[in-house]
């Protein structure tokens, strides 16, 4: 897990190109390192160690003069050393070395081979490629400046000033000079009309199991995030049987204003029955409004959910790796699947329910794996995620949507997930927990939190202000005081346009209030469906 930085052209002084590294630092905390090839061009790695912490420093040559530099982790790493990539030899046991090998053995199509969360820049003389996961687990940008030098970097602020014109790079894609975008990804499931699979709950505990196995590859400590939702708690309890059988212990970890916070209650529960070596981080309401700033700095992002969710997530980050934990599992994507989140129940039809959900598995870059990426790695933390693996995803996506939908089990979200894992004789959760309604991150910190975090923002912003948000902000205006809170503050970091079109803002369907929090759906055991009484509207 690192930070990279690739530039593609001649005429850039190396300490510059040093410093734009270094604007991610936070991303490799242990060591850095810039390599000039022969052709003039720059490739920049900010290491976090994770794999072969003694010989995996970044950039990596190849057998001849490919260079690459990595972001991730690619799982199958050893399997392709073994296999088909058992006649090269290699410098490192790095996870990320394979990649240039790759290159060199198959040329541009190769990124179906990897098992992993991965960006990467691979360059060769003066030819490139530069590729992204299948869903966007990891960042990455990429530009074009005024001479007409190509950029790819893992955050926006280290190239936002220095191109012309820059965007995110989309996932399940890779890029050459040959060939420009080419998607390499392309499932059955993002077909909504294959959707046809019968339901085998046997399957589903053993794929996600297997995916959780694979996660746990690691030269340092690892930890689990365990809000005490029914998606952490699942992944914490197929990553403590694991660690049990290596006799090794699972440190977990969850946030609240409190004790009594939701998920801080229901996480304590869990904990207990997994015994976990468990640590519970509180943080207060004013500490949360005061590192706002910052946290929009790392997060390069206005959008409403993503900062009342990764304010919490970045004190739990920070904690965390306080702790000497580097790496954690995480629960991301199984609401997007499974239709987890409770306006799902409001569906008009089956079909718009399967649709619903690709969509959000293929948003998910935008929105959760963003906040999942961008609030841990701020203090130098990877977070892993399960649910997203590529063999659990073309199961579970392809199952028949009228297998998931909430009203066919009495209002039950992710029913046949809870499902596959009620094993009375060898229980995974407490039964409680795993029957536990969708409470959203945000949410199940404490409840003030949200509320009383509308209340500033509004108090920060005045009505005459506000009157000018179209003015102010035509791209995306803001509709709620909070939103043009949290838009003032990106714009003061990222004034570009190019910035504001990076951001897409996440809202819930098929219910009256369009606010993100769960309570604003009627559904919930304590909803308030006033909260942030401005309606949000959905963009074009």
């Amino acid at each position: 897990m690192c930070g990279i930085l690739a530039i593609i052209g001649k005429g850039k002084d190396e300490a510059a190109v040093q410093e734009l590294s270094q604007r991610m630092s936070h991303r490799g905390p242990d060591e850095r390192d810039v390599h000039v090839t022969e052709k003039g061009h720059y490739l920049a790695h900010e290491r976090l160690s994770i794999i072969d912490l003694h010989t995996g420093k970044q950039p990596i040559q190849g057998t001849s003069t490919a260079w690459m530099v990595h972001n991730g982790e690619i799982y199958n790493h050893k399997e392709l050393r073994n296999g088909i990539l058992m006649d090269h030899s290699f410098r490192t046991t790095s996870d990320s070395e394979v990649i240039v090998h790759l290159y060199e053995k198959f040329g541009y199509d190769f990124c179906n081979y990897l098992d992993g969360m991965f960006a990467f820049v691979v360059i060769d003389g003066d030819d490139y490629i530069a590729g992204r996961d299948p869903l966007g687990v990891k960042p990455l940008y990429y530009g074009i400046d005024e001479r007409g030098r190509m950029y790819f970097a893992s955050e926006m602020k280290a190239i936002a000033d220095q191109c012309k014109t820059f965007s995110t790079f989309p996932p399940g894609h890779y890029y050459t000079p040959d060939t420009g975008f080419v998607k390499y990804y392309q499932p059955k499931w993002e077909d909504e009309t294959l959707a046809f699979e019968e339901l085998d709950l046997k399957a589903i505990r053993e794929t996600l199991s297997e995916s959780v196995r694979k996660r746990l590859m690691s030269d340092v400590p690892i930890g689990v995030l365990l809000s005490g939702g029914l998606d952490s708690s699942l992944t914490s309890s197929i990553a403590a049987r694991y660690m049990k059988d290596l006799g090794k212990p699972l440190h977990s970890f969850s946030i609240g204003l409190d004790a009594d916070a939701p998920d801080a209650k229901a996480a304590k529960k869990v904990a207990d029955f997994l015994g976990t070596e468990h640590h519970e981080i509180h943080f207060t309401i004013e500490q949360g409004i005061e590192i706002l700033d910052k946290l929009i700095w790392h997060l390069e992002t206005y959008d409403v959910t993503s900062v009342r969710a990764s304010t919490p997530m970045y004190f739990l980050s920070k904690a965390i790796t306080e702790r000497g934990i580097k790496v954690v599992l995480s629960g991301e994507g199984a609401d997007e699947i499974f239709g987890g989140y409770l306006y799902f129940r409001n569906a008009p039809s089956v079909m718009d329910f399967q649709k619903e959900t690709i969509e959000r598995v293929q948003k998910l870059f935008t929105a959760d794996l963003l906040r999942a990426d961008k609030s841990t790695m701020a203090h130098g933390l990877e977070a892993r995620v399960p649910f997203l693996d590529k063999a659990f995803l073309e199961l579970a996506i392809k199952i028949k949507p009228e297998e998931k939908m909430p009203q066919t089990y009495q209002g039950v979200e992710k029913y046949i997930l809870r499902k596959a894992f009620d094993t009375p004789e060898h229980p995974y959760l407490p039964e409680e927990v795993l029957w536990r309604q969708k409470e959203q991150f945000s949410d199940g910190v404490g409840y003030n939190w949200i509320d009383t975090l509308i209340e500033y923002c509004a108090s920060q912003v005045t009505d005459e202000e506000f009157e000018k948000a179209a003015e102010l902000f035509p791209y995306n205006t803001p509709a709620t005081k909070e939103a043009f809170f949290y838009r003032s503050i990106f714009h003061k970091h990222f004034p570009q346009t190019a910035a504001a079109q990076t951001v897409r803002k996440w809202i819930p369907k098929w219910q009256e209030n369009q606010d993100p929090s769960g309570r604003a759906n009627a559904a919930h055991v304590k909803a308030d469906t006033a909260i942030a009484s401005l309606k949000v509207d959905i963009p074009a």
